[in-house]
């Protein structure tokens, strides 16, 4: 099985390499969507993990990202919002249509949407196939509110039964300092053995996405194609069972 895990920063592309704050939120898309949907299509992933998707703002044409990439492959999707439900992030423009999202062509046994106890983007979808489940996540700027979401992360995997993976973007600016006591409380292993950087992707330096895997699986091929649709380079890994 094949997992694809891409955080493609709201199909705004990378443009300046020198980013004002705010410039994610001002360029159109269709695009450069085109670009990241042919550029999944040929990786022919069975299982795709979206990182920042636009739901339908003015960015898009108010389509669906990761309901146009969906049919593009022949998958199903599910998205959910990063903000919780009493989030005034909920209420803003733009920032509303904001969320993660799961792209599939197997079987869905399941799927929940689940949300951190702190920080602003609180969003965790657990995916359950035939056999293996898989998490999505994206953790917070914040070092002290990581710290809290990856407790609350290790939680949710507690009750799991079939082999799982967390993947996401952890926005570990630490380093591994900050995944080494999650990793070692849930027994995750990185298919990134190398711990090769993903960030930015034209100079990556930082670590920051990561596919974690229960010790049921086998990681066969783990790469990281130097692609610059967005500023973070995606995460191919092929997995088997033991």
């Amino acid at each position: 099985m094949r997992l694809l895990l891409y955080n493609i920063r709201y199909g705004t592309g990378v443009g300046r390499q020198i980013h004002l704050p705010w410039d994610r939120y001002l360029r159109r898309t269709s695009s450069n969507l085109e670009r990241i949907t042919g550029f999944v299509r040929s990786l022919e992933p069975d299982v795709v993990g979206l990182v920042e998707v636009d739901s339908g703002s003015y960015r898009t044409g108010r389509s669906h990202q990761a309901m146009v990439m969906a049919e593009a492959l022949g998958h199903y999707h599910c998205f959910e919002s990063k903000y919780s439900a009493r989030s005034l992030a909920r209420r803003i423009p733009v920032v509303n249509k904001q969320g993660n999202a799961f792209l599939t062509g197997s079987r869905v046994r399941n799927q929940h949407f689940h949300f951190f106890r702190k920080g602003l983007k609180r969003l965790v979808i657990e995916l359950e196939l035939d056999d293996v489940t898989i998490f999505l996540v994206h953790l917070s700027l914040k070092f002290h509110v990581r710290h809290h979401q990856l407790t609350d992360l290790y939680s949710l995997l507690q009750p799991a039964k079939k082999p799982h993976i967390v993947a996401g973007d952890f926005n570990a600016f630490s380093g591994d300092s900050e995944t080494r006591l999650f990793m070692a409380a849930t027994r995750l292993q990185n298919a990134n053995k190398r711990a090769l950087p993903s960030f930015p992707s034209w100079a990556p330096r930082r670590e920051l996405d990561f596919i974690l895997h229960s010790p049921e699986i086998e990681v066969t091929r783990f790469d990281m194609p130097r692609v610059t649709l967005s500023d973070h380079l995606p995460l191919v890994c092929d997995f088997r069972l033991r």
